[in-house]
Protein backbone atom coordinates (compact mmCIF):
# COMPACT_ATOMS: atom_id res chain seq x y z
CA UNK A 1 0.00 0.00 0.00
CA UNK A 2 2.74 2.54 0.70
CA UNK A 3 4.68 1.62 -2.80
CA UNK A 4 1.27 2.17 -3.91
CA UNK A 5 0.65 5.69 -2.37
CA UNK A 6 4.81 6.91 -3.67
CA UNK A 7 4.04 6.07 -6.69
CA UNK A 8 0.61 7.58 -7.19
CA UNK A 9 2.75 10.27 -5.34
CA UNK A 10 5.59 10.16 -8.30
CA UNK A 11 2.79 10.42 -10.84
CA UNK A 12 1.08 13.28 -9.23
CA UNK A 13 4.29 15.40 -9.28
CA UNK A 14 5.67 14.29 -12.56
CA UNK A 15 2.06 15.41 -13.83
CA UNK A 16 2.83 19.06 -12.02
CA UNK A 17 6.52 19.28 -13.26
CA UNK A 18 4.98 18.32 -16.85
CA UNK A 19 2.50 21.04 -16.92
CA UNK A 20 0.57 20.89 -20.13
CA UNK A 21 1.03 24.65 -21.84
CA UNK A 22 -2.28 25.83 -22.78
CA UNK A 23 -3.07 25.49 -26.57
CA UNK A 24 -1.62 23.51 -29.67
CA UNK A 25 1.04 25.16 -31.61
CA UNK A 26 1.18 24.24 -35.60
CA UNK A 27 3.81 22.47 -36.96
CA UNK A 28 6.74 24.90 -37.78
CA UNK A 29 5.03 27.65 -36.01
CA UNK A 30 6.61 29.04 -32.67
CA UNK A 31 6.13 27.69 -29.62
CA UNK A 32 6.85 30.99 -27.04
CA UNK A 33 7.50 29.97 -22.77
CA UNK A 34 7.56 32.95 -20.55
CA UNK A 35 9.39 33.21 -17.37
CA UNK A 36 9.61 35.65 -14.62
CA UNK A 37 13.02 36.28 -13.49
CA UNK A 38 16.02 38.20 -12.12
CA UNK A 39 16.01 42.19 -12.39
CA UNK A 40 19.03 42.79 -10.15
CA UNK A 41 22.27 43.62 -12.27
CA UNK A 42 22.34 43.29 -16.01
CA UNK A 43 20.72 40.42 -17.07
CA UNK A 44 21.60 40.73 -20.63
CA UNK A 45 25.21 40.12 -19.14
CA UNK A 46 24.53 38.39 -16.36
CA UNK A 47 22.18 35.53 -16.78
CA UNK A 48 22.11 32.22 -18.70
CA UNK A 49 19.00 30.71 -20.08
CA UNK A 50 18.69 27.65 -22.23
CA UNK A 51 15.84 25.01 -22.63
CA UNK A 52 15.71 21.52 -23.78
CA UNK A 53 12.88 20.89 -25.77
CA UNK A 54 12.20 16.87 -26.90
CA UNK A 55 10.07 14.50 -28.67
CA UNK A 56 10.45 11.12 -27.71
CA UNK A 57 14.50 10.28 -28.29
CA UNK A 58 15.27 13.88 -30.15
CA UNK A 59 16.39 16.57 -28.27
CA UNK A 60 17.08 21.00 -29.81
CA UNK A 61 18.51 23.05 -27.39
CA UNK A 62 17.53 26.35 -27.87
CA UNK A 63 18.65 29.92 -26.40
CA UNK A 64 16.58 32.02 -24.34
CA UNK A 65 16.97 35.78 -23.83
CA UNK A 66 15.84 38.73 -21.61
CA UNK A 67 13.20 40.73 -22.79
CA UNK A 68 13.17 42.96 -19.96
CA UNK A 69 10.98 44.23 -17.15
CA UNK A 70 11.64 40.85 -15.73
CA UNK A 71 11.04 38.77 -18.48
CA UNK A 72 12.89 36.02 -19.90
CA UNK A 73 11.52 34.38 -23.13
CA UNK A 74 12.65 30.93 -24.96
CA UNK A 75 11.41 30.34 -28.54
CA UNK A 76 10.81 27.24 -30.34
CA UNK A 77 9.89 25.89 -34.04
CA UNK A 78 8.60 22.57 -33.55
CA UNK A 79 9.35 20.40 -37.02
CA UNK A 80 6.98 17.15 -36.01
CA UNK A 81 3.60 17.25 -34.58
CA UNK A 82 2.68 15.26 -31.40
CA UNK A 83 3.34 15.92 -27.87
CA UNK A 84 6.77 17.52 -26.92
CA UNK A 85 8.37 18.43 -23.75
CA UNK A 86 10.99 21.23 -22.38
CA UNK A 87 13.12 22.00 -19.42
CA UNK A 88 14.64 24.78 -19.11
CA UNK A 89 18.84 25.15 -17.76
CA UNK A 90 19.88 28.59 -15.83
CA UNK A 91 22.60 30.04 -13.60
CA UNK A 92 20.00 31.32 -11.60
CA UNK A 93 17.67 29.40 -9.23
CA UNK A 94 14.48 31.17 -10.80
CA UNK A 95 14.88 30.06 -14.09
CA UNK A 96 16.15 27.21 -13.52
CA UNK A 97 14.36 23.10 -14.13
CA UNK A 98 11.27 24.80 -15.00
CA UNK A 99 9.39 22.28 -17.33
CA UNK A 100 6.13 22.18 -19.40
CA UNK A 101 4.57 19.83 -22.17
CA UNK A 102 3.19 21.33 -25.34
CA UNK A 103 1.00 19.62 -27.99
CA UNK A 104 2.19 20.28 -31.90
CA UNK A 105 -0.96 20.34 -34.57
CA UNK A 106 -0.45 20.09 -38.13
CA UNK A 107 0.73 22.99 -40.04
CA UNK A 108 -2.05 25.44 -41.47
CA UNK A 109 -2.30 25.99 -45.20
CA UNK A 110 0.25 28.28 -46.60
CA UNK A 111 2.41 26.87 -43.65
CA UNK A 112 5.44 25.03 -45.83
CA UNK A 113 8.13 25.15 -42.78
CA UNK A 114 11.51 26.78 -43.57
CA UNK A 115 12.80 27.38 -47.12
CA UNK A 116 15.92 24.74 -47.59
CA UNK A 117 18.18 24.14 -49.95
CA UNK A 118 17.47 21.46 -52.75
CA UNK A 119 19.84 19.23 -54.55
CA UNK A 120 22.68 21.61 -55.60
CA UNK A 121 21.31 24.87 -57.00
CA UNK A 122 17.22 25.35 -56.13
CA UNK A 123 15.52 25.95 -53.22
CA UNK A 124 12.45 24.17 -51.58
CA UNK A 125 10.32 24.90 -48.39
CA UNK A 126 10.87 21.61 -45.54
CA UNK A 127 7.77 20.16 -46.95
CA UNK A 128 8.97 19.49 -49.95
CA UNK A 129 7.09 22.68 -51.81
CA UNK A 130 9.01 23.99 -54.21
CA UNK A 131 10.67 27.90 -53.62
CA UNK A 132 11.21 29.85 -56.88
CA UNK A 133 12.92 32.90 -55.20
CA UNK A 134 11.59 36.07 -56.72
CA UNK A 135 12.79 38.40 -53.71
CA UNK A 136 12.84 42.20 -53.61
CA UNK A 137 14.98 44.57 -51.22
CA UNK A 138 13.51 47.48 -49.08
CA UNK A 139 16.45 48.34 -46.36
CA UNK A 140 14.88 50.33 -43.89
CA UNK A 141 11.23 49.64 -43.70
CA UNK A 142 10.93 48.58 -40.39
CA UNK A 143 12.67 51.63 -39.26
CA UNK A 144 9.61 53.60 -40.49
CA UNK A 145 6.26 55.33 -38.92
CA UNK A 146 3.72 52.82 -38.14
CA UNK A 147 1.70 54.34 -41.53
CA UNK A 148 4.29 53.76 -43.69
CA UNK A 149 5.11 50.44 -42.52
CA UNK A 150 1.70 49.52 -42.89
CA UNK A 151 1.62 50.75 -46.18
CA UNK A 152 4.59 48.44 -47.14
CA UNK A 153 3.23 45.75 -45.61
CA UNK A 154 -0.44 46.01 -48.04
CA UNK A 155 2.19 46.57 -51.14
CA UNK A 156 3.97 43.63 -50.83
CA UNK A 157 0.62 41.45 -50.02
CA UNK A 158 -0.28 42.62 -53.49
CA UNK A 159 2.65 42.60 -54.87
CA UNK A 160 5.02 39.38 -56.92
CA UNK A 161 7.42 39.10 -54.40
CA UNK A 162 8.03 35.94 -51.40
CA UNK A 163 11.34 37.57 -50.49
CA UNK A 164 12.31 40.73 -48.77
CA UNK A 165 15.88 41.98 -47.83
CA UNK A 166 15.88 44.12 -44.94
CA UNK A 167 18.28 45.87 -41.99
CA UNK A 168 18.26 45.19 -38.58
CA UNK A 169 19.99 47.95 -37.79
CA UNK A 170 19.19 51.38 -38.99
CA UNK A 171 20.25 53.45 -41.90
CA UNK A 172 21.67 57.12 -41.44
CA UNK A 173 18.89 59.33 -42.22
CA UNK A 174 20.00 62.99 -41.82
CA UNK A 175 15.74 63.77 -42.63
CA UNK A 176 14.16 61.52 -40.20
CA UNK A 177 14.80 59.88 -37.02
CA UNK A 178 14.25 56.09 -36.35
CA UNK A 179 11.64 56.04 -34.08
CA UNK A 180 13.35 53.00 -31.68
CA UNK A 181 17.17 52.07 -31.30
CA UNK A 182 18.80 48.71 -30.62
CA UNK A 183 20.46 49.53 -27.48
CA UNK A 184 19.75 51.69 -24.34
CA UNK A 185 20.72 54.94 -24.45
CA UNK A 186 20.69 58.06 -26.38
CA UNK A 187 21.40 59.00 -29.98
CA UNK A 188 23.54 59.62 -32.21
CA UNK A 189 25.85 57.97 -29.95
CA UNK A 190 25.58 57.50 -26.29
CA UNK A 191 24.64 53.92 -26.41
CA UNK A 192 25.10 51.59 -23.31
CA UNK A 193 26.27 48.53 -25.51
CA UNK A 194 26.11 46.40 -22.52
CA UNK A 195 21.96 46.63 -22.72
CA UNK A 196 19.91 45.78 -25.75
CA UNK A 197 16.45 48.17 -26.21
CA UNK A 198 13.81 44.88 -25.84
CA UNK A 199 11.31 46.80 -27.77
CA UNK A 200 13.51 47.57 -30.57
CA UNK A 201 13.38 43.94 -31.17
CA UNK A 202 9.59 43.12 -29.92
CA UNK A 203 8.82 45.44 -33.41
CA UNK A 204 11.36 43.53 -35.53
CA UNK A 205 10.11 40.57 -34.97
CA UNK A 206 6.88 41.94 -35.14
CA UNK A 207 7.02 42.75 -38.73
CA UNK A 208 9.24 39.24 -39.55
CA UNK A 209 5.69 37.59 -38.37
CA UNK A 210 3.63 40.18 -40.34
CA UNK A 211 6.17 38.85 -43.61
CA UNK A 212 5.38 35.18 -42.48
CA UNK A 213 1.61 35.34 -42.56
CA UNK A 214 1.95 36.58 -45.75
CA UNK A 215 4.50 33.97 -46.81
CA UNK A 216 7.13 35.99 -47.31
CA UNK A 217 10.97 35.28 -45.92
CA UNK A 218 12.53 37.47 -44.33
CA UNK A 219 15.86 37.93 -45.32
CA UNK A 220 17.42 39.24 -42.35
CA UNK A 221 20.73 41.78 -42.73
CA UNK A 222 22.84 41.61 -39.72
CA UNK A 223 25.49 43.91 -40.31
CA UNK A 224 26.07 47.55 -43.22
CA UNK A 225 27.80 50.10 -43.69
CA UNK A 226 25.43 52.66 -44.62
CA UNK A 227 25.58 54.07 -40.29
CA UNK A 228 29.02 55.50 -41.76
CA UNK A 229 29.80 55.88 -38.02
CA UNK A 230 26.55 58.24 -36.82
CA UNK A 231 25.32 55.79 -34.91
CA UNK A 232 28.33 53.62 -34.19
CA UNK A 233 26.49 50.33 -34.97
CA UNK A 234 29.01 49.74 -38.02
CA UNK A 235 31.90 50.47 -35.68
CA UNK A 236 31.20 48.50 -32.35
CA UNK A 237 33.92 46.17 -30.83
CA UNK A 238 33.61 42.22 -31.47
CA UNK A 239 32.43 41.45 -28.46
CA UNK A 240 30.00 43.75 -28.65
CA UNK A 241 28.79 41.93 -32.51
CA UNK A 242 29.14 38.70 -31.31
CA UNK A 243 26.44 39.22 -28.47
CA UNK A 244 24.26 41.12 -30.61
CA UNK A 245 24.26 37.98 -33.28
CA UNK A 246 23.26 35.61 -30.48
CA UNK A 247 20.56 38.26 -29.28
CA UNK A 248 19.09 38.47 -32.85
CA UNK A 249 19.22 34.51 -33.41
CA UNK A 250 17.71 33.62 -29.86
CA UNK A 251 14.93 36.10 -30.64
CA UNK A 252 14.39 35.24 -34.24
CA UNK A 253 15.37 32.09 -34.98
CA UNK A 254 11.88 30.06 -34.54
CA UNK A 255 10.46 32.36 -37.25
CA UNK A 256 10.06 29.69 -40.30
CA UNK A 257 10.46 32.25 -43.00
CA UNK A 258 13.90 33.74 -41.39
CA UNK A 259 17.19 33.70 -43.52
CA UNK A 260 20.39 35.14 -42.64
CA UNK A 261 22.58 37.60 -43.83
CA UNK A 262 25.96 38.33 -42.49
CA UNK A 263 26.04 41.80 -43.73
CA UNK A 264 25.03 44.17 -47.24
CA UNK A 265 28.56 45.13 -48.95
CA UNK A 266 30.37 43.67 -46.28
CA UNK A 267 33.50 44.80 -47.14
CA UNK A 268 32.97 48.56 -47.15
CA UNK A 269 33.20 47.47 -43.38
CA UNK A 270 36.46 47.99 -43.41
CA UNK A 271 37.56 47.50 -40.10
CA UNK A 272 35.94 43.85 -40.31
CA UNK A 273 38.61 41.72 -41.71
CA UNK A 274 37.26 37.77 -42.61
CA UNK A 275 38.13 35.90 -40.45
CA UNK A 276 35.70 38.29 -37.89
CA UNK A 277 33.21 37.53 -40.87
CA UNK A 278 33.84 33.72 -40.37
CA UNK A 279 33.45 34.05 -36.65
CA UNK A 280 29.93 35.85 -36.79
CA UNK A 281 28.81 32.94 -39.84
CA UNK A 282 29.75 30.58 -37.03
CA UNK A 283 28.10 31.95 -34.23
CA UNK A 284 24.99 31.80 -36.04
CA UNK A 285 25.76 27.89 -37.81
CA UNK A 286 25.89 27.08 -33.52
CA UNK A 287 23.28 28.86 -32.54
CA UNK A 288 20.42 28.25 -34.60
CA UNK A 289 19.01 25.36 -34.16
CA UNK A 290 16.68 25.19 -37.23
CA UNK A 291 20.17 25.95 -39.37
CA UNK A 292 17.91 28.90 -41.84
CA UNK A 293 20.00 29.53 -44.83
CA UNK A 294 22.87 31.79 -44.19
CA UNK A 295 24.80 33.90 -46.94
CA UNK A 296 26.68 37.08 -47.21
CA UNK A 297 26.14 40.04 -49.83
CA UNK A 298 29.24 41.67 -51.73
CA UNK A 299 29.87 44.99 -52.84
CA UNK A 300 33.60 44.85 -54.52
CA UNK A 301 35.30 41.91 -52.75
CA UNK A 302 33.50 38.25 -52.96
CA UNK A 303 33.04 36.34 -49.89
CA UNK A 304 34.38 32.47 -49.97
CA UNK A 305 31.25 31.04 -50.75
CA UNK A 306 32.62 27.58 -50.60
CA UNK A 307 33.10 27.59 -46.85
CA UNK A 308 31.44 24.89 -44.83
CA UNK A 309 29.01 27.66 -42.95
CA UNK A 310 27.27 29.12 -46.32
CA UNK A 311 24.24 27.34 -47.57
CA UNK A 312 23.84 29.86 -50.91
CA UNK A 313 25.57 32.54 -52.89
CA UNK A 314 24.56 35.85 -52.34
CA UNK A 315 26.00 38.24 -55.08
CA UNK A 316 25.72 42.02 -56.05
CA UNK A 317 26.75 42.26 -60.14
CA UNK A 318 25.21 45.10 -62.01
CA UNK A 319 25.94 43.16 -65.53
CA UNK A 320 26.56 39.52 -64.78
CA UNK A 321 22.66 38.73 -65.12
CA UNK A 322 22.28 40.53 -68.66
CA UNK A 323 22.73 37.29 -70.00
CA UNK A 324 22.47 33.22 -69.30
CA UNK A 325 25.91 32.27 -70.32
CA UNK A 326 27.58 35.13 -67.64
CA UNK A 327 24.87 34.71 -65.12
CA UNK A 328 25.38 30.88 -64.74
CA UNK A 329 29.34 31.14 -63.81
CA UNK A 330 29.10 31.75 -60.17
CA UNK A 331 26.65 28.33 -59.87
CA UNK A 332 29.03 26.51 -61.41
CA UNK A 333 32.17 27.94 -59.01
CA UNK A 334 30.40 27.54 -56.31
CA UNK A 335 27.95 24.00 -56.12
CA UNK A 336 25.56 26.29 -54.07
CA UNK A 337 21.96 27.96 -55.43
CA UNK A 338 23.08 31.46 -56.63
CA UNK A 339 20.97 34.44 -55.92
CA UNK A 340 21.72 37.65 -57.93
CA UNK A 341 20.32 39.74 -54.85
CA UNK A 342 21.42 42.99 -56.78
CA UNK A 343 21.64 43.90 -60.07
CA UNK A 344 21.04 47.12 -59.89
CA UNK A 345 17.74 49.00 -59.10
CA UNK A 346 14.58 50.10 -61.87
CA UNK A 347 14.99 54.12 -61.46
CA UNK A 348 15.77 57.33 -62.27
CA UNK A 349 18.31 58.52 -60.11
CA UNK A 350 21.71 59.71 -60.70
CA UNK A 351 23.54 57.19 -59.67
CA UNK A 352 24.10 54.10 -62.56
CA UNK A 353 22.88 51.73 -59.97
CA UNK A 354 19.43 53.31 -60.05
CA UNK A 355 18.70 53.83 -63.48
CA UNK A 356 17.47 50.56 -64.93
CA UNK A 357 14.78 50.48 -66.80
CA UNK A 358 11.62 47.79 -66.35
CA UNK A 359 12.39 46.47 -69.24
CA UNK A 360 15.95 45.88 -68.14
CA UNK A 361 14.78 44.75 -64.40
CA UNK A 362 13.05 41.73 -65.90
CA UNK A 363 15.49 40.85 -68.58
CA UNK A 364 17.38 40.10 -65.60
CA UNK A 365 15.09 37.67 -64.12
CA UNK A 366 14.35 35.77 -67.23
CA UNK A 367 18.21 35.61 -68.25
CA UNK A 368 19.15 34.35 -64.30
CA UNK A 369 16.14 31.73 -64.63
CA UNK A 370 17.43 30.07 -67.92
CA UNK A 371 21.07 29.91 -66.11
CA UNK A 372 19.39 28.38 -63.24
CA UNK A 373 20.00 31.13 -60.85
CA UNK A 374 17.49 33.66 -58.97
CA UNK A 375 17.57 37.21 -59.37
CA UNK A 376 16.66 40.26 -56.80
CA UNK A 377 14.10 43.26 -57.31
CA UNK A 378 14.50 46.98 -55.83
CA UNK A 379 13.32 49.97 -57.29
CA UNK A 380 14.72 53.87 -56.56
CA UNK A 381 13.09 56.81 -57.48
CA UNK A 382 13.60 60.54 -57.52
CA UNK A 383 11.48 61.91 -54.43
CA UNK A 384 11.42 65.16 -52.76
CA UNK A 385 10.66 63.76 -49.44
CA UNK A 386 13.62 60.91 -49.70
CA UNK A 387 10.62 58.19 -49.86
CA UNK A 388 12.08 54.80 -51.73
CA UNK A 389 10.78 51.34 -51.97
CA UNK A 390 14.92 50.36 -52.29
CA UNK A 391 15.03 52.44 -48.39
CA UNK A 392 12.26 53.13 -46.51
CA UNK A 393 9.13 50.76 -48.18
CA UNK A 394 5.65 52.56 -49.25
CA UNK A 395 4.50 51.79 -52.57
CA UNK A 396 6.01 50.61 -55.34
CA UNK A 397 6.00 53.10 -58.42
CA UNK A 398 7.80 50.99 -61.06
CA UNK A 399 6.54 48.91 -64.48
CA UNK A 400 8.35 45.63 -63.27
CA UNK A 401 6.43 44.22 -60.42
CA UNK A 402 3.11 43.15 -62.05
CA UNK A 403 5.52 41.45 -65.00
CA UNK A 404 7.57 39.79 -62.24
CA UNK A 405 3.80 38.80 -60.90
CA UNK A 406 3.73 36.78 -64.20
CA UNK A 407 7.31 35.73 -64.28
CA UNK A 408 6.55 34.10 -60.80
CA UNK A 409 3.41 32.52 -62.51
CA UNK A 410 5.73 30.81 -65.07
CA UNK A 411 8.44 29.76 -62.66
CA UNK A 412 5.45 27.69 -60.30
CA UNK A 413 4.57 25.82 -63.52
CA UNK A 414 7.87 24.71 -64.03
CA UNK A 415 9.18 21.44 -63.22
CA UNK A 416 9.74 21.29 -58.95
CA UNK A 417 13.47 19.98 -58.78
CA UNK A 418 14.35 23.19 -60.30
CA UNK A 419 15.49 24.95 -63.95
CA UNK A 420 18.54 23.61 -64.94
CA UNK A 421 20.44 24.98 -68.18
CA UNK A 422 20.67 22.73 -70.89
CA UNK A 423 23.27 23.80 -73.15
CA UNK A 424 24.75 26.55 -71.04
CA UNK A 425 27.50 26.85 -73.62
CA UNK A 426 25.89 28.27 -76.96
CA UNK A 427 23.19 28.60 -79.14
CA UNK A 428 20.43 27.57 -76.82
CA UNK A 429 18.86 29.85 -74.46
CA UNK A 430 17.11 26.94 -72.98
CA UNK A 431 16.96 25.93 -68.72
CA UNK A 432 14.60 23.31 -67.51
CA UNK A 433 14.55 19.38 -67.81
CA UNK A 434 16.53 17.26 -70.49
CA UNK A 435 13.50 16.10 -72.83
CA UNK A 436 10.43 16.83 -70.99
CA UNK A 437 10.54 20.67 -70.34
CA UNK A 438 12.28 23.91 -72.20
CA UNK A 439 11.69 26.92 -70.47
CA UNK A 440 13.75 29.78 -73.28
CA UNK A 441 14.70 33.43 -73.46
CA UNK A 442 15.47 35.66 -76.31
CA UNK A 443 15.98 38.97 -74.72
CA UNK A 444 16.48 41.68 -76.43
CA UNK A 445 17.04 39.44 -79.37
CA UNK A 446 13.68 40.48 -82.10
CA UNK A 447 13.73 37.05 -83.87
CA UNK A 448 11.16 36.46 -86.01
CA UNK A 449 10.84 32.65 -86.34
CA UNK A 450 13.42 29.76 -84.57
CA UNK A 451 13.83 26.51 -85.94
CA UNK A 452 12.12 24.28 -83.93
CA UNK A 453 15.30 22.64 -82.36
CA UNK A 454 17.05 21.46 -79.47
CA UNK A 455 20.11 20.13 -77.37
CA UNK A 456 20.25 16.53 -77.77
CA UNK A 457 20.67 15.53 -73.79
CA UNK A 458 18.12 12.75 -73.53
CA UNK A 459 16.67 13.00 -76.84
CA UNK A 460 15.67 10.32 -79.36
CA UNK A 461 13.92 10.43 -82.59
CA UNK A 462 10.16 10.40 -82.32
CA UNK A 463 9.98 12.12 -79.48
CA UNK A 464 7.29 14.74 -79.97
CA UNK A 465 6.52 18.20 -78.67
CA UNK A 466 4.21 20.96 -77.82
CA UNK A 467 4.81 24.64 -77.93
CA UNK A 468 3.73 28.10 -76.69
CA UNK A 469 4.84 31.83 -76.94
CA UNK A 470 5.54 33.94 -74.25
CA UNK A 471 5.70 37.47 -74.00
CA UNK A 472 7.13 38.09 -71.33
CA UNK A 473 6.53 41.78 -71.22
CA UNK A 474 2.95 41.96 -72.32
CA UNK A 475 2.68 39.26 -70.02
CA UNK A 476 0.55 36.92 -72.71
CA UNK A 477 0.59 33.39 -73.63
CA UNK A 478 0.46 31.80 -77.07
CA UNK A 479 0.03 27.67 -77.85
CA UNK A 480 1.91 27.25 -81.48
CA UNK A 481 -0.77 25.32 -83.34
CA UNK A 482 0.47 21.76 -84.30
CA UNK A 483 3.00 18.89 -82.50
CA UNK A 484 6.65 18.88 -83.46
CA UNK A 485 8.13 15.43 -84.14
CA UNK A 486 12.22 15.34 -83.16
CA UNK A 487 15.11 13.62 -85.00
CA UNK A 488 18.56 14.16 -84.96
CA UNK A 489 20.11 16.82 -86.91
CA UNK A 490 23.74 16.57 -85.95
CA UNK A 491 26.08 15.68 -83.33
CA UNK A 492 24.21 18.39 -81.22
CA UNK A 493 20.90 18.71 -81.45
CA UNK A 494 17.47 17.23 -82.60
CA UNK A 495 14.96 19.06 -84.82
CA UNK A 496 11.67 19.28 -86.08
CA UNK A 497 11.53 16.01 -88.82
CA UNK A 498 10.12 18.20 -90.79
CA UNK A 499 12.50 21.17 -90.62
CA UNK A 500 9.16 23.07 -89.01
CA UNK A 501 10.14 27.08 -87.57
CA UNK A 502 8.13 28.56 -85.26
CA UNK A 503 7.17 32.08 -86.52
CA UNK A 504 7.52 34.95 -83.45
CA UNK A 505 6.55 38.31 -83.68
CA UNK A 506 9.64 40.28 -84.09
CA UNK A 507 9.60 41.82 -80.55
CA UNK A 508 12.04 42.33 -77.61
CA UNK A 509 10.92 39.69 -73.98
CA UNK A 510 9.80 36.93 -75.87
CA UNK A 511 10.11 33.25 -74.60
CA UNK A 512 9.20 29.55 -75.65
CA UNK A 513 7.67 26.95 -73.73
CA UNK A 514 8.02 23.64 -74.99
CA UNK A 515 7.18 20.54 -73.26
CA UNK A 516 7.15 16.84 -74.17
CA UNK A 517 4.07 15.15 -74.77
CA UNK A 518 3.16 11.78 -73.77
Amino acid sequence: MKRLLALLAAALLSTAAHAQDAGPVERWGSKEVTLAGPRDGNPFMDVELSATFRQGERSVVVEGFYDGQGQYKLRFMPDAEGIWEYETHSNRAALDGKRGRFTVAAATAGNHGPVRVQGLHHFSYEDGTPFWQVGTTSYGWTHQPEAVERQTLTTLAAGPFNKVRMLVFPNQDVKHQPPRFPFEGAPPKAWDFSRFNPEFFRHLEQRVGDLRALGIEADVILFHPYDKGYWGFDQMPADVNQRYVRYVVARLASYRNVWWSMANEFDYLTKKQMPEWDRYFQIVQARDPYQHLRSIHNAMVLYDHHKPWVTHVSVQSGAIAEDFERAVLFRDVYSRPVVYDEVKYEGNIDRRWGQLSAQEMVLRFWMGAIAGTYVGHSEIFKDPDDMSWLGKGGTLRGESPPRLAFFRRILSESPPEGLEPIDKWQEYPFAGKPAQYYLGYFGQQRPESWPFALAKPGLEDGMKFRAEIIDTWNMSITPVEGVFEIRKRDNYSFADKNGRRIALPGRPYMALRIVRLP
